[in-house]
């Protein structure tokens, strides 16, 4: 029986197209075809496949308005963030193929011959991806991948699968063999479940939940099978007595309200030392209110809806409606799945404090000193991101250095680089993604020594 999945704008509500799910068998197929694909593939020059994807690349920045009219009709992205979102698919597929021909292996002195190592493709891999970013977070797994001469099988979230498909299509206008990148829509204990147990499959890159990442781990764990979980977060950010308050203030309402705060290195946790804790609150609350909240269309739009009303739901069993705000900002009326940005003064127990939210809420705590903000900073199961903002440069250092995070920022809230890796400590995920070594990421090391000493036979 043919299944479909619907997929809805979130900021209307309305039914913008309906997509065929991929059934366990037509799944077992696409591994075949990729698999096939893959080995040529292989075989083609590095500067041949490095030009195939620079041409991809640039297809897609050919379609940059498209794609990111598609992300704003199933994700609700505002127009501005989609077409950075389309336009760092390009920037990846550009810095990957500039691997191609860079992905070395070395040569080491033995005795008795010589050693050297190659870097070889694992073969099929499947990549999974989330509905907060569709593309960028899809290209994390397929352009390396593909680069280091693999076959992608992507899955994209339930509820964000248009833009997937269309890359694909462009891939295909672009050049890339038929089948070496197939998109693979459906839901997740179908679909992805079947991906990750098909025995054609060499590696598995996840991004999501934490708790889904453990499910995942422990499937591919029964055939010893390569994997990369990119999970949650509940990301600190960390305003010292000596920072530049009024830009810890302006700056902290991106950290958490961008795209809705549906990011898993949202900074949900603000850390205020206590003896500026009173001023950051008051220079907070028109810098939140001053967000633009609306139309994903209108270029003035700073935040969107959440994707659905069961994650407005899964928000607001954190904030009931008559739990007291410290700060509340507007959302629209009517349709859409839209909630206000709020911000809740809270205590380091509270599950608001500890617990990822993944929408526009907040909790700001106080801290004493340095060795307490790092305490609070780690009092949590994940280990993402963070920032940290004070003018000492040996602070910066110190406490860099103590939080228990996998990328970290100071007087800054950047999280993500595609040219420097990125990954996460404790529940937060499994190896790094992107930067310099993220094809080797997809490749075995495979070690050859060759005798140069004379045989016996040799005149």
């Amino acid at each position: 029986m043919l299944h479909e999945l619907k997929i809805i704008n979130p900021a209307t509500e309305d039914v913008v197209a309906t997509v065929p799910t991929t059934s366990p068998e037509e799944v077992d197929a696409a591994v075949r075809r990729a698999a096939a694909a893959q080995q040529a593939w292989a075989a083609v020059a590095p500067g041949d496949r490095a030009r195939i994807l620079r041409r991809f690349a640039d297809t897609v920045d050919a379609h940059i308005d498209a794609l990111a009219e598609l992300e704003l009709q199933e994700a609700g992205h505002p127009l501005g963030n989609a077409r950075w979102e389309a336009g760092n698919v390009r920037d990846l597929l550009h810095y990957a193929a500039g691997g191609v021909e860079r992905l070395n292996g070395t040569q080491i002195p033995v005795a008795g011959g010589l050693n050297l190592t190659v870097q070889e493709p694992l073969g099929v891999v499947a990549v999974i991806a989330p509905w907060n970013f569709p593309m960028p977070i899809a290209a994390w797994g397929t352009a390396p991948a593909l680069a280091a001469g693999n076959a992608v099988l992507l899955k994209p979230a339930e509820t964000t699968p248009l833009t997937a498909l269309r890359l694909a299509e462009l891939a295909l206008a672009a050049g890339l063999p038929e089948g070496l990148f197939q998109v693979l829509p459906g839901e997740g204990p179908v679909t992805g479940t079947a991906l990750v147990d098909h025995p054609g499959v060499a590696k598995v890159v996840f991004t999501g939940s934490t708790a889904t990442g453990r499910q995942i781990a422990a499937r591919c764990a029964v055939q010893t099978k390569r994997l990369t979980l990119e999970l949650g977060g509940k990301s600190p950010n960390i305003v010292f007595a000596d920072a530049d308050v009024e830009a810890a203030a302006a700056a902290a309402p991106g950290s958490f309200l961008d795209n809705t705060g549906q990011d898993c290195c949202a900074r949900s946790r603000i850390l205020v030392q206590r003896g500026v804790y009173d001023r950051f609150m008051e220079l907070l609350e028109p810098a939140v209110k001053a967000f633009t909240v609306g139309d994903p269309a209108d270029p003035a739009t700073q935040m969107g809806p959440l994707i659905s009303a069961a994650q407005r739901e899964r928000v607001r069993s954190y904030v009931p409606e008559d739990a007291p705000a410290a700060i509340r900002g507007e959302a629209p009326a009517g349709k859409g799945f839209w909630y206000p940005a709020t911000v809740l003064e809270g205590r380091p127990e509270d599950r608001t404090a500890v617990e990822e939210i993944f929408g526009p809420v907040a909790v700001v705590l106080p801290f004493e000193d340095e060795a307490d903000a790092v305490r609070l900073a780690n009092a949590t199961d994940y280990g993402l991101s963070g920032s940290l903002w004070t003018r000492d440069v040996g602070r910066a250092l110190r406490v860099s250095r103590a939080v228990a995070a996998g990328n970290l920022s100071v007087n800054s809230h950047s999280s993500v680089r595609y040219w420097t890796p990125f990954g996460g400590f404790k529940q937060s995920g499994l190896g790094r993604e992107l930067g310099p070594d993220a094809l080797a990421a997809f490749t075995e090391t495979k070690n050859i020594f060759i005798s140069t000493e004379l045989s016996e036979e040799s005149p």
